[in-house]
């Protein structure tokens, strides 16, 4: 699980692109983002180093989505708001967890925009 807070004075990094890989080379399971064709330390290192930066970045974004998501399902103006118990079982999370990011979500959709 991926903690919701983290600091706002940090500079967002530009990651790599992530590449999205061919049906057929996703079926290979030694098959990744083509690293392993790649024959140089070197260079494989900084470019398994890119995807690294990559995917975390894209699970940053993803969170901070879950969480916006999440502070709108328990938006109480909704008619069909959403329990925080029910959102938890929905995203596969703990009550607890869930309950924090509504808050981390309503603190991004109060904010966020000035923030970025």
């Amino acid at each position: 699980m991926a903690e919701p807070e983290r600091p706002r004075t940090e500079q967002r990094m530009r990651p790599a692109p992530l590449l999205f890989e061919p049906a057929e080379a996703g079926a290979d399971p030694e098959h990744f983002f083509d690293l392993e064709s790649i024959e140089d330390p070197r260079e494989l290192l900084a470019r398994a180093t890119e995807l690294t930066h990559a995917f975390r970045a894209a699970t940053d974004r993803s969170v901070e989505f879950q969480a916006i998501a999440a502070a709108q399902l328990a938006d109480p103006r909704r008619f069909d708001r959403l329990t925080p118990a029910l959102i938890a079982e929905r995203a596969e999370w703990t009550e607890d967890y869930a309950k924090k990011m509504v808050e981390f979500g309503r603190d991004l959709l109060r904010g966020g925009a000035e923030k970025r």
